[in-house]
């Protein structure tokens, strides 16, 4: 039997962990941050040789990477954050240096693997993931098929335009649901309202504006910080039963860091989501929930990849 390699690429830390054929419970773990003296490209060799087995053979490494990549031909088109790999053959280098089969995913499309095969949603055979966090991305099963689209850059569910003319979106778009349900997005609309003369805890509070400064507010009964997570959960809410009259999903997994805000979050989704489905059949054996694998889900979506 054969391990697999599997990597969790972000902008700020690069992680890999060695795994065995069963389970999802790595012989070995490392990270490293992205950045340092050599290239990532460098530090991505390095971390990989470092968990290199000496005992057992590597049938697979599968990439996990953020932004707009193809699958198929391997080649990264946007990632945030990483410098010069824009373009970059990033399978092909990665099997050229190792000798093994390389397979590359975007984050939040293996994200909704991971959590199909290993997670909350184990037995599900139509499936939507989404990640709320500093963005908010997601992943699309399909008949137990993940949905990747001609040039991979399918399910991109953040750049839904959600409010024409509303809050300019990171990608230089305006209205998309990043824009107004991102952990960015509900910290923007506060700064906005403070701006504009809003009463709030948080004009005292000596930590800059974000979700989970936002949260903590809210818990204390800030009208403001509580508008604005309704704000962002009913956007999201709206987006998600869009998301079910297109894809009739059975069960809508959400996980990111903003998640933790629990019902702050999740009760204005469900109320939006029940209030624009066109038919409660498609809320009929339909399962809204929150994520399982937690800050694992990078890696074990990687691993998923490398196991399908």
């Amino acid at each position: 039997m054969m391990d697999d390699i599997a990597v969790d690429i972000g902008g700020t830390q690069l992680r890999a962990g060695l795994y065995p054929p069963e389970g999802i419970e790595p012989r070995v773990l490392r990270a490293i941050p992205t950045r340092g003296e050599e290239p990532a490209i460098e530090r991505l060799y390095n971390l990989i040789a470092s968990i290199w087995p000496e005992e057992t053979e590597v049938r697979r490494i599968a990439l996990g990477a953020p932004g707009a990549l193809n699958p198929v031909t391997g080649i990264t088109y946007q990632i945030p954050n990483i410098p010069n790999w824009n373009g970059l053959h990033l399978k092909e280098l990665v099997q050229n240096r190792f000798n093994v089969e390389v397979r590359l995913g975007n984050d939040a499309n293996l994200a909704a693997l991971g959590e199909w095969k290993y997670g909350a949603g184990v037995g599900h055979h139509n499936l939507i993931y989404l990640t709320v966090s500093t963005g908010l991305g997601g992943g699309i099963i399909v008949d137990d098929r993940l949905l990747v689209g001609a040039n991979g850059l399918a399910a991109e569910v953040g750049h839904i335009t959600v409010l024409p003319d509303g809050p300019m979106c990171g990608c230089g778009f305006r209205g998309h649901l990043e824009a107004m349900s991102s952990g960015t997005g509900i910290a923007n609309y506060v700064k906005r309202e403070l701006a504009a003369g809003r009463n709030s805890l948080l004009s005292q509070d000596t930590e800059p504006v974000s979700a989970r400064t936002i949260a903590r507010a809210a818990e204390l009964g800030d009208e403001l910080s509580i508008e604005a997570f309704n704000i962002g959960g009913t956007f999201l809410g709206r987006a998600i039963a869009d998301l079910a009259h297109l894809f009739n999903p059975t069960i809508v997994i959400l996980g990111g860091s903003v998640t933790k805000a629990g019902e702050l979050l999740m009760k204005p989704v469900r109320t939006a989501l029940q209030e624009t489905v066109i038919s409660p059949m498609y809320l009929e054996n339909f399962t809204l929930t929150t994520a399982k694998l937690g800050d694992r889900v990078g890696l074990v979506g990687a691993l998923a990849l490398a196991r399908s």
